[in-house]
């Protein structure tokens, strides 16, 4: 049995109780004088009974899951014969591994042991077996709190209050599930900063202008140690987004501007839709028309009027990036300028303004929180962008204001650093930790800003 036949199980059983509930309900309210004579709607019983058949089977199921492999390899491990009992764990592991395998179906050609075979078909017989006992237990729990339930329901049975509880306490998990996942995140990249500034010094990392993380084999060999100064990596980030904002930005808010204020109800309907087509294309198809299109059309057009242009730049990053982030900032910008009560455009009117200048004088404005709030969520947006800037501003970390030069951004070098077979013992490693705890700060004091400008600038209209 498949778990999609018993997650399939746990559903009908959750179906059933549901339409049991609600008829028994309406079965004890027509004896005492009609449903309005029950405490709570036969809806909420029959969600209250639906509730007790599934969440408890559903928990022992995840419980099971998690449990189920340690001890099925436990089971298969303790099998073998006593001439694996003797190898080291890692060398046990690998077994464990060749057995799964060989369970598969996967083979890697030579001779096998005949005792892994047999270790292999123990292996599916308990799978099968664990899988017949599970679907039997989770559908003999079911269907006893099914019957439990059922037995529960009178017209007293505050059924509405039990199913609100519960779904408050749903909500709550939920939220903790969102909670805990960003601590986890923040502390693994702190653990392991902590673990980076250990070797290298906090100043050395904040002030070094030099980024050449890539350390040698030996110790007597030049530049052994690598130089972790982020301040080059952290100028090609801030110049990319500076320059991606200085397209999205005006574009963006111009765009906002003229959909809420001067096109038609049909043109809106038809501009709004394309432009937001734009933040559903995929990143890399950004970065292949940054690298093939942008990037050659830049530098063809410097060596035209005699400047020398780098095949990758930041101005090509830049380009495409803040077309890319022109949506969010022209959909933000559109939400908070419809918000803006239509009697302040109807008093400036009054008062003989014209449309550009209740715009400019009114409009602008009232809205300016939430515009500037969602220029700097647009920020971080750019700041943590990483396939533009490794396709179009390639990975060369140098220290310059000039825009036709190549670049490379924080992203980039954590992706750059972790990529392939890595230690993570070595300071060219965990130097990726230390720059996603730095991006990490930097973005978040962007959204701390963020948040303080929409609540303490932010008008509210009735």
């Amino acid at each position: 049995m498949s778990n999609q036949f018993i997650l399939t199980l746990l559903l009908g059983l959750t179906g059933l109780g549901y339409t049991l509930g609600r008829k028994r309900a309406f079965s004890i309210g027509k004896d005492i004088g009609g449903i309005k004579s029950l405490h709570s709607r036969p809806t909420y019983h029959g969600f209250l009974i639906s509730i007790w058949c599934g969440l408890p089977g559903l928990l022992i199921f995840m419980v099971w899951q998690f449990v189920e492999p340690t001890i099925i390899s436990g089971m298969v491990l303790s099998s073998l014969p006593e001439r694996f009992s003797s190898l080291p764990s890692d060398r046990l592991g690998l077994i464990l591994n060749d057995i799964k395998n060989l369970s598969q179906g996967l083979t890697f050609g030579g001779q096998i042991d005949p005792d892994l075979i047999d270790a292999s078909n123990y292996y599916v017989q308990l799978q099968k077996t664990g899988q017949s006992i599970k679907a039997a237990s989770l559908a003999v729990i079911g269907i006893a709190f099914l019957l439990i339930g059922f037995r529960t329901i009178k017209a007293t049975l505050r059924a509405r209050n039990h199913v609100e509880r519960m779904v408050r306490y749903l909500l709550i998990f939920c939220s903790l599930i969102a909670i805990f996942t960003t601590i986890g995140i923040v502390l693994s990249v702190l653990f392991e900063a902590i673990r980076f500034f250990q070797k290298i010094p906090v100043n050395e990392f904040l002030f070094g202008l030099t980024w050449s993380p890539q350390t040698s084999i030996r110790a007597d060999q030049v530049g052994a140690s690598g130089e972790f100064g982020v301040i080059p990596v952290f100028a090609g980030t801030m110049l990319i987004s500076v320059i991606a904002m200085a397209v999205a930005a005006p574009t963006g808010l111009m765009s906002a501007i003229y959909l809420s204020e001067y096109a038609g109800k049909t043109m809106r309907k038809v501009a709004k839709p394309l432009i937001e087509i734009l933040a559903g294309v995929p990143t890399v198809v950004y970065g292949f028309f940054a690298a093939l299109v942008v990037a050659p059309l830049i530098r063809d057009l410097g060596a035209f009027i005699g400047l020398q242009v780098s095949s990758e730049s930041a101005l090509a990053a830049g380009l495409i990036m803040g077309i890319m982030i022109i949506p969010f900032v022209m959909s933000i910008s559109d939400d908070v300028i419809n918000a803006v009560p239509q009697s302040l455009r109807d008093g400036s009117y009054g008062l003989g303004a014209t449309k550009s200048e209740t715009i400019k004088n009114v409009i602008i404005p009232a809205a300016l929180p939430g515009i500037v709030g969602g220029m700097l969520l647009a920020v971080s947006r750019a700041i943590g962008e990483t396939m533009i800037v490794v396709m179009a501003a390639g990975l060369s970390a140098n220290l310059t204001a000039n825009p036709l030069q190549a670049v490379t951004t924080v992203t980039v070098q954590i992706v750059t650093l972790l990529v392939g077979d890595q230690e993570f013992d070595s300071p060219k490693t965990l130097a990726a930790f230390a720059l996603g705890l730095l991006l990490f700060i930097v973005t978040l004091i962007l959204n701390i800003i963020a948040l303080y400008v929409l609540r303490k600038y932010r008008e509210e209209y009735e």
